[in-house]
């Protein structure tokens, strides 16, 4: 008979802070190209929002490799996460280069992405291990 018990590994609540951030900033990058259309300021956000994104993947790719070596978790997070910033790169290209329309649709998947990916680290399923037999 084996016993399931929750546990969660070291690095995961880091890991999981670290997607939260990057999907609401994400989010506000959505709302600040809103904002463009109808906003004198919407630029400034918007542009500011981009570093602030583009620094949260970054987070999100260092909580992926701690949560991978030294906490001995799947190196599956820390692959997503370097896609996302390979992503990113590209997404600050093109909004550099105003090619709107890869730059848009590439924000709402990379958005789509990120809250797959925060949906998946908090699914309960992730938490179950086998318990040790003592």
């Amino acid at each position: 008979m084996t016993t399931r018990i929750a546990v969660a590994p070291r690095g995961l609540t880091f890991l999981r802070t670290a997607i939260a951030l990057q999907t609401l900033t994400l989010f506000f990058q959505a709302v600040t190209a809103g904002m463009l259309l109808t906003s004198s300021h919407g630029y400034l956000m918007h542009d500011v929002g981009s570093k602030v994104m583009y620094a949260a993947t970054m987070l999100y790719l260092l909580a992926a490799v701690l949560a991978w070596r030294p906490g001995g978790g799947s190196p599956r997070p820390a692959l997503y996460a370097t896609g996302f910033l390979l992503l990113a790169s590209a997404q600050v290209a093109l909004g550099i280069a105003h090619v709107p329309s890869f730059h848009v649709p590439l924000g709402v998947v990379m958005f789509a992405l990120s809250t797959l990916a925060l949906v998946q680290t908090l699914s309960p399923r992730l938490r179950l291990r086998p318990a040790a037999r003592s």
